[in-house]
């Protein structure tokens, strides 16, 4: 299922084109509405997705690359999809090997590339800023009725944190949502059921332990993103050297990338 990038480009991200650039070549602050429509498209993913997500748009020029080899091995999952990302040496960062099981994200993320990158260099910049706008927009999904929790979903409120969690520990499934509709009032009399869609349920074996999904999500009310079990801490003056501590990294064999799989599949 594609995202209608046609229909919503002009609400979600309605920032200037021209991104304004500090002496230091550091992107400028976006306002709290500027952050609130640039993460509507997002906001209302599980915590441990949206983690995943935030932290691969700091990449955001790994994205194509990774949305291509996901759509070309879609019919792998699991630990067969693990063995496949090894194989063939995938050279990317691992958050956003962490994201190669959900390749209509991937393909969201990579027909927005604008977007993709605007998010990378927020979360870079002011991600405690980033984390108070998905809450403001998850507030109002949930005052106006549309966020619930359901088969797919557990909605929390705790402390006035809103956490959106896998119903089944393990198992996530993709929201898909307008974001026109489920931020805004219902009109007098319209149904709110079925305003938030899920797609299959995606099982992340332990073999994807090895891209930080042991355990991952949000302290929301210390504005820490959790990879892996430890805080994420990549931001813009260390983006070029910073190396997340995974619990079990991945030791990728020195090389280039190889297509082993794609070729014995075909």
């Amino acid at each position: 299922m594609r995202y209608n990038l046609a229909r919503n480009a002009g609400v979600l991200l309605a920032v200037t084109s021209t991104v304004t650039l500090w002496a230091s070549g550091q992107p400028a602050p976006l306002s709290p509405p500027q952050l609130d429509q640039l993460v509507s498209r997002i906001a209302l993913y599980p915590d441990p997705l949206l983690a995943q997500v935030l932290t691969a748009s700091t990449y955001w020029n790994q994205i194509p690359d990774a949305a291509q080899w996901a759509d070309s091995h879609s019919y792998l999952t699991g630990d067969a999809l693990a063995r496949a990302i090894q194989e063939d040496n995938l050279p990317w960062d691992p958050s956003v090997l962490a994201l190669l099981p959900y390749a209509s994200v991937l393909d969201m993320m990579t027909r927005d590339m604008g977007w993709t990158e605007q998010l990378g260099n927020a979360v870079l910049i002011q991600r405690a800023d980033v984390m108070d706008a998905v809450q403001r927009m998850r507030r109002k999904a949930k005052d106006y009725g549309y966020l619930q929790s359901n088969n797919y979903i557990q909605v929390a409120d705790t402390s006035g944190y809103i956490e959106i969690l896998p119903a089944t520990p393990g198992v996530i499934y993709v929201p898909y949502y307008d974001p026109l509709v489920v931020f805004a009032r219902p009109a007098r009399g319209i149904a709110i059921g079925g305003a938030i869609r899920f797609g299959p349920g995606i099982t992340v074996g332990a073999m994807f332990g090895n891209w930080g999904w042991g355990a991952g999500g949000f302290l929301w009310p210390s504005h820490a993103l959790i990879i892996d079990r430890h805080p994420w801490e990549r931001h813009w003056d260390n983006r070029v050297v910073y190396a997340h501590p995974y619990t079990h990294p991945w030791a990728r064999v020195v090389g280039p990338r190889v297509e082993r799989h794609e070729l014995r599949h075909r």
